[in-house]
């Protein structure tokens, strides 16, 4: 015997409604985004016209940008998916891996671990970042190895990479140390053996890392506000500290009141920053530069200059 639903239909105006809204919604999100991609492509050009000497070349920027001030995040970027070498930005990677470890309870959480990531974010340390990299990959530097054993060390190194891949990331490389004067032992012995020598990030890569732990997605939300607390700069006060990671990269470039979260990354061949800035109204924006070229890597007015017309040039929002 059929029953009938005691549902009601639903009324065919409702649904029409939903959808006018749906659509709407996603009309003005499709319209901030071409006005977010606008804005970044016109902060390229002005700042390519403005830097000619020696001229800033349309390959020697990445540039990504995530607008959290919406309902949504928008995302634009410029040469967003290309490889660079990251300098400290890798850190990154290398803090967020920890707090996995730590979370999964298969790292301890000591004082002096906590030590060793304050010491690689907040100063950007090489040598406590050499620590770390130990802790978290089970792998130490050292001596030559013989051919097997440099194999499952090169193999055990690469967690922190296969991670991030396994999370969706495509174009992350970090097998690396980061070196003031290079690397000797085993760790030269690996980059012949099993290129490439270098690290690598994409901005793509770098903002949505980001993303994620500036909304609380990455790990937990505990753990995320750790580690944007060791990323917290003072964009304000003046520093002749060419390694200070305020001035020389986003920094000077913020408005009154404004708030910033950074990991900068500087080298003899590139200059790079990964910025989170809160504006004076309290919308967030995400701003990862990174800029390749003997030619501009002491130049402390790019990265600036980029971001400035970016901010100047964000769409409104509802």
């Amino acid at each position: 015997m059929f029953i009938r639903s005691k549902i009601p239909p639903v009324v065919p105006s409702l649904l029409v409604g939903l959808a006018l809204i749906a659509v709407g919604h996603a009309q003005e999100s499709d319209l901030r985004t071409a006005a977010l991609q606008r804005a970044v492509v016109g902060a390229v050009w002005d700042t390519q016209a403005e830097f000619t000497s020696p001229a800033l070349k349309v390959d020697q920027l990445g540039i990504t940008v995530i607008d959290l001030r919406g309902a949504a995040p928008v995302r634009a970027s410029y040469r967003g998916s290309e490889r660079f070498y990251p300098a400290s930005v890798i850190k990154l990677c290398f803090l967020a891996y920890c707090h996995r470890l730590m979370e999964d309870g298969k790292l301890a959480d000591t004082p002096e671990l906590r030590r060793g990531l304050r010491d690689m974010i907040v100063d950007s340390y090489n040598e406590a970042t050499s620590y770390v990299v130990d802790a978290i990959t089970g792998t130490t530097s050292g001596p030559e190895l013989p051919p097997a054993a440099l194999a499952a060390w090169h193999e055990q190194r690469g967690v922190v990479t296969r991670y991030f891949e396994a999370l969706g990331y495509r174009n992350v490389n970090a097998q690396r140390k980061p070196w003031g004067e290079g690397p000797y032992g085993r760790e030269k012995q690996d980059i012949a053996a099993n290129p490439p020598a270098r690290n690598f990030l994409s901005t793509d890569d770098t903002a949505r890392l980001l993303e994620e732990i500036a909304t609380g997605r990455c790990v937990t939300p505990e753990r995320s506000a750790q580690m944007l607390e060791l990323m917290r700069r003072d964009p304000f006060t003046p520093s002749a500290d060419p390694d200070n990671q305020s001035v020389g990269f986003s920094g000077p470039a913020l408005p009154p009141g404004a708030k910033l979260w950074s990991k900068a990354g500087w080298v003899s061949w590139a200059r790079h920053d990964a910025a989170l800035i809160e504006l004076p109204g309290g919308g967030r924006v995400i701003i990862v530069t990174f800029t390749d070229g003997r030619e501009h890597a002491n130049n402390r007015a790019i990265i600036p200059a980029v971001v400035r017309r970016i901010l100047a040039a964000l769409p409104p929002t509802k």
